[in-house]
């Protein structure tokens, strides 16, 4: 499949995909109640991301007004390749990312070092598939809390881990709060 150029999200490009890892769902819950508490803390205005949708991507396929079905099956041909083994993780900071819009993601982050093997695996195998212009960029671990006009400067917090055991590919129908898991792969 030849490389398409990586899209922004307009009007009329509304299925989002991404491959992510996901909290479990007892541990999405705390996570969730955590971010209330900051929440409250700092003065954000700005709703919550939903429990089940807190993830940290690890590539973002694009934007499309319709679910390419090739890009999903070249996702999950990917997806079958990699080869990582389970891996502890800890978020022990917050912060404000910048961006150019005015509304500041606020994201929980970790250190990059545990990610890399996963990471790493599944960007050959993107690669191999004809997928590589996923791979572009810089990948930094976090996960985002809300959106929000108000900015805040990093913060140390009590450490949130868990063991990442799987990565899924996500289906993000933009604008509907949905997301569709179109695979999910085991590491061992």
């Amino acid at each position: 499949m030849a490389q398409r150029a990586r899209r922004k999200f307009g009007a009329s490009q509304k299925e989002r995909i991404f491959f992510a890892c996901l909290p479990d769902a007892a541990l999405a819950v705390r996570i969730h109640a955590r971010a209330e508490q900051l929440k409250a803390e700092k003065g954000f205005e700005a709703n919550l991301i939903l429990p089940e949708h807190l993830h940290v991507t690890l590539f973002h396929l694009g934007d499309w007004a319709a679910l390419p079905d090739e890009v999903v099956r070249l996702a999950r041909e990917a997806a079958e390749q990699v080869k990582a083994a389970p891996f502890d993780v800890s978020f022990a900071r917050a912060e404000s990312f910048r961006n150019r819009t005015g509304i500041f993601p606020f994201v929980l982050t970790s250190d990059i070092a545990p990610w890399l093997s996963l990471q790493k695996a599944l960007g050959a195998a993107l690669q191999k598939t004809g997928l590589g212009g996923a791979t572009k960029g810089e990948f930094r671990p976090h996960m985002t809390l809300t959106y929000d006009e108000l900015r805040v400067k990093p913060m140390t917090l009590e450490p949130i881990t868990w063991k990442v055991r799987d990565f899924v590919l996500v289906h993000s129908q933009l604008g509907k709060t949905t997301h569709n898991h179109l695979g999910r792969w085991a590491l061992s």
